[in-house]
């Protein structure tokens, strides 16, 4: 008797988690999406903060596109750690190159260092990765939520382009999380989760964070989110606010970069009991439905499980395997919306067949968290 209680907790804390997404998707309809219309007001003062490790062949695009904004009040920080940069050379006065000393190996210290040389008080940073480029109207979306009182912002990162399955799969995934992680959490009152790049803060909010938290290894923008969640803010979702990603091309990046991921959830999701102990203690609905979500595994690896608890109450012959078939459905329905929404290209949809096998390598990945930030500190890409 108390195994099959055991057994019943067992399945229902993993099976939440394929039906969660459909159960938001409704209160998103029923909410509605609040509006937050652009206000006029006086251009803000960003530091756009680009942080290179090793590799800076991708840092003149991103300098281009940065520049060709249709903004004028910011400063580009170039943080190139660890990096030659003798061959870089930018004629515009707003771009700042940066070269630590030491290396630094941490976004986070990275982030700080291109801090401690800002120029001038920037009254806003937002974080770019070095292989990013942006909309031109970036940092005037971005605008529309700062000037409606937000001091965190994440913007939506697409893809740059969709050259092979694993591609395709990985900008898929995006499409899902962006999709419920952020317009439907940010809609339903509760704050997006930050993505690691294409995301704003006011720079008084990102230096509390982390000066006395000296960050190592992947995973700052777990940490960050739970401080920021923490004091009972939100982070505000700005779909228009867009930042062009490149995505993992082949099997080695996507191991190597999937590894240091998932590393990061095993190491911070206890933080969701912590902000959700905060949300029960303030009776906050932002940290409560906040807290959840951190609490959940990887996309793959909740898929994993739930097959592997369907299968077995096949084997056993239980009436709970239609449960499960019933939740995975339910799931499927919620991905195929997520992609809808975000108008996947046809490639994507293509690309679907190969999902077992990008599973199957993202669980090549989880064989090798222990040595994750070891392998590699940053995704490298193939420059074509």
């Amino acid at each position: 008797m108390i195994l099959n209680v055991v057994w019943l907790v067992i399945q229902l804390l993993i099976g939440y988690n394929l039906i969660l997404p459909l159960l938001l998707y409704g209160g998103y309809l029923l909410t509605g999406k609040r509006k937050y219309p652009k206000i006029e007001s006086v251009e803000h003062d960003y530091a756009i903060i680009v942080t290179a490790y090793e590799q800076t062949e991708l840092l003149p695009a991103v300098v281009d596109s940065l520049l060709k904004m249709d903004y004028s009040n910011y400063l580009i920080y170039l943080v190139c750690d660890n990096c030659d940069i003798s061959g870089l050379h930018f004629d515009d006065e707003r771009v700042i190159l940066l070269r630590p000393e030491k290396v630094l190996a941490s976004n986070t210290r990275s982030h700080l260092y291109a801090i401690a040389h800002f120029k001038r008080e920037h009254k806003l940073l937002t974080i770019i990765d070095s292989d990013n480029l942006v909309d031109r109207q970036y940092l005037n979306e971005l605008n529309v939520f700062f000037d409606h009182g937000f001091e965190a912002v994440q913007g939506l990162r697409k893809s740059k382009r969709l050259q092979t399955t694993i591609a395709s799969l990985d900008a898929a995934r995006d499409l899902y999380y962006h999709f419920f992680d952020g317009e439907v959490m940010f809609a339903l009152g509760s704050s997006a989760t930050l993505a690691g790049s294409g995301m704003a803060f006011s720079t008084k909010l990102y230096i509390n964070a982390f000066r006395d938290h000296d960050l190592q290894g992947a995973g700052f923008d777990k940490v960050l989110q739970a401080k920021i969640v923490s004091q009972d803010l939100r982070i505000a979702f700005a779909p228009r606010a867009i930042v062009y990603d490149e995505k993992t091309a082949n099997r080695v990046q996507l191991v190597n970069q999937r590894s240091r991921w998932i590393n990061t959830w095993f190491k911070y999701f206890s933080l969701g009991f912590s902000v959700i102990g905060r949300g029960l203690a303030n009776c906050s609905w932002n940290q409560l439905l906040f807290g959840v979500i951190l609490l959940r595994p990887p996309l793959f690896l909740f898929i994993l499980l739930s097959m592997s608890c369907l299968l077995l109450n096949i084997f056993l012959g239980s009436t709970l395997s239609w449960l499960w078939c019933a939740a995975f459905m339910a799931f499927g329905l919620s991905f195929f919306i997520a992609l809808r929404h975000g108008k996947a290209d046809r490639n994507i949809y293509k690309a679907l067949v190969g999902i077992p096998s990008f599973i199957y390598v993202q669980l090549c990945s989880l064989m090798r968290i222990r040595q994750a930030n070891k392998r590699s500190v940053a995704t490298r890409h193939v420059i074509k």
